[in-house]
């Protein structure tokens, strides 16, 4: 089998798709299958697992996403099959263009998403779903007109599943096909301290909300790890809140540090305003690390309150603080947690998830 993928982003950028794309690509390799990967960056990519093909991402929007389109269509041609984990109108174009099927992964709503970017809507997710007006009725007809053409559609929660059927999608076409954890890697006797994240830094992730709780709990510091347009914001807003001693912005690291670092810390903390289902949280379980996040679209089904994290609402500093306070101040709940970590993720290992997506593109080919 023949695939072309377009991942929106990839390595030297971070974030889930970043690593999401590699992985699958690296998989499929391994299993006989040709790859071919189609997607823009800012500058060289740092992982080739197969032929990468980067488009420009400091061209003007209408260019790079037009020539993104063109090289799609291209590849996508000598290929069998175009599989999307965003840029999907491109994705649809390349499909139509090369009259091959799509099979797309869909991480986010891509309407809500662009709505909060372009200032037009800045609700929940769930809001906008029955949020009105011109622009925003354009961009959700605009995102299920692209979503449509799909063959299959992928998704890694049911509550995003269950937002999609609602969009007027075919609900025979969604497969529910959760994020994959990384290997299990050997313990280490390395002393568990501070908290980190790892991720991209943006608006949907709400750091400035961890930030603030960090004033409940005087005595630890946060790594951060990733970077991002809102990095710049959140540095300035450490530095107002008196944080520069207790906050260290480390930028992208490979994959295998992070998962260092997050071995390393007595917790990881996701204080999202949205999430679908985040690689940030299995990666944190995956190395048996609790996770104080929000309860917020799907990431309850994959953390359990009491049994490998702790949950508290979107957008509350103090709530967040409370529940990190509990965290750190109780060596009995934290090697709890830390027990119930692993365990939870047994179920996702990255054969079985990639191997299920081999199962759906090979479907999507045959007749």
């Amino acid at each position: 089998m023949r695939t072309v993928v377009l991942p929106g982003i990839w390595p030297p950028d971070v974030g889930g798709p970043a690593t999401h794309g590699p992985e699958l690509a690296r998989f499929l390799v391994g299993r006989g299958h040709s790859v071919q990967v189609v997607t823009m960056a800012s500058g060289p990519p740092t992982e080739l697992p197969c032929p990468v093909t980067t488009v420009d991402r400091g061209r003007p929007f209408p260019l790079r996403y037009g020539e993104l389109t063109l090289r799609a269509t291209r590849a996508a041609r000598q290929a069998d099959v175009v599989y999307a984990s965003s840029t999907y109108a491109a994705a649809a174009a390349a499909s139509v263009g090369s009259r091959r099927p799509l099979v797309a992964k869909l991480v986010s709503d891509p309407a809500y998403e662009r709505a909060r970017r372009w200032g037009l809507f800045d609700g929940t997710l769930e809001d906008f779903q029955r949020a009105g007006g011109t622009r925003l009725t354009a961009l959700k007809q605009a995102r299920t007109r692209v979503l449509a053409r799909a063959r299959t559609l992928i998704v890694p929660s049911r509550y995003l599943a269950e937002i999609a059927v609602g969009w007027g999608l075919d609900a025979g076409r969604l497969h529910v096909v959760p994020n994959p954890a990384p290997p299990r890697r050997p313990g280490t006797a390395t002393a568990r301290s501070g908290l980190v994240f790892a991720g991209r830094l943006t608006r949907q992730k709400a750091m400035h909300v961890a930030l603030d709780a960090l004033a409940y709990v005087p005595t630890t510091a946060l790594t951060i790890i990733g970077d991002g347009p809102d990095r710049a914001r959140l540095e300035q807003h450490a530095h107002d809140a008196g944080l520069n001693g207790r906050v260290r912005f480390v930028g992208s690291l490979p994959r295998e540090q992070v998962l260092d670092a997050l071995a390393g810390a007595e917790a990881a903390v996701l204080s999202s305003d949205w999430e679908n289902f985040p690689h940030a949280a299995v990666e944190a379980l995956a190395v048996g690390t609790p996770i104080v996040a929000t309860t917020v679209g799907g990431v309850g089904e994959i953390v359990s309150d009491g049994v490998n994290g702790l949950l508290v609402p979107p957008g509350s500093p103090e709530a967040f603080g409370h529940a990190l306070q509990r965290v750190l101040e109780s060596p009995e709940l934290r090697s709890r947690l830390s027990d119930g970590a692993r365990d939870s993720v047994l179920e996702l290992d990255a054969d079985r998830i990639y191997g299920r997506i081999e199962e759906l593109l090979e479907a999507a080919v045959r007749p």
